[in-house]
């Protein structure tokens, strides 16, 4: 498979490829192929990567506004919702949680960290992190959507640049994952 689904997504990058190396553990863990799952976002090199590994994959349309358009979590016949770093990206993600017909999630999402402003990217409107959640904050919102989490992981994001940031991302977790089952 070609190493890079676009531009800034490549296995190249060493902080990436090792925090799709830990979702996929994660995942396989969780679930066995051939499951049925339905990812939240576009296309993507992470989906490519389980269909890879035998899942079979169907992704949401390209601009669809997941805070205010239900129908494709609504839709019976998917054993597992995934949504890889999406809910940061939401404005009211309970909404969207609350309406998937899928029994399984997988979710994880980039943790508040003190040191560091949620992400924000100028340039792309789709590309801002109106949420950054501390573990707890995110298992409530799960609590009261109806979930109740099986598993759960924290890693934290190493990157090979010098200062006081990355050197603070060697020791504080930067991603939570979470395997939860319809309550």
């Amino acid at each position: 498979m070609d190493q890079t689904f676009s531009e800034g997504y490549s296995l190249n990058n060493k902080t990436l490829a090792s925090r799709y190396h830990k979702t996929i553990k994660f995942v396989e863990k969780c679930i066995r192929p051939p499951a049925n799952i339905l990812d939240l976002g576009i296309e993507n090199l992470m989906g490519n990567l389980l269909k890879e590994k035998g899942y079979s994959i169907t992704n949401t349309e390209m601009g669809l506004d997941l805070d205010t358009h239900y129908t494709t979590v609504e839709t019976d016949g998917y054993d597992v919702v995934t949504a890889f770093e999406i809910f940061e990206h939401l404005v009211a993600p309970y909404n969207i949680l609350k309406e998937i017909k899928a029994k399984q999630l997988i979710a994880s999402i980039p943790l508040n960290l003190w040191f560091a402003k949620a992400y924000w990217n100028e340039k792309d409107e789709w590309d801002r992190h109106y949420h950054e959640f501390e573990p707890r904050q995110f298992d409530m919102l799960l609590d009261k959507a109806g979930w109740e989490i099986i598993d759960s992981e924290k890693w934290v994001s190493r990157t090979h640049r010098f200062g006081i940031r990355p050197l603070l991302r060697r020791f504080t977790p930067r991603y939570y994952i979470v395997h939860c089952k319809r309550k």
